[in-house]
């Protein structure tokens, strides 16, 4: 079994807000969900369609910044 909290320092930093980035986050009911758009804040992604999706960083399971089209 996975355990649900990720290593320390598996989250972005204030140097990553504006960057494009992915994030995979443990789903609480079992599996994971991406979240993919511009890191706004350290708790939440503008999706590419303007939409604001907040994240809880304890559930993140990875992230990478990723290029930008």
């Amino acid at each position: 079994m996975v355990a649900a909290t990720p290593p320390k320092g598996n989250s972005p930093s204030e140097r990553n807000i504006g960057s494009r980035v992915s994030i995979r986050l443990h789903d609480p009911e079992g599996g994971f969900r991406d979240v993919l758009g511009t890191l706004e804040t350290l708790t939440s992604v503008r999706k590419k369609d303007g939409s604001l999706a907040p994240f809880d960083p304890a559930l993140i399971a990875l992230w990478k910044v990723v290029p930008t089209k």
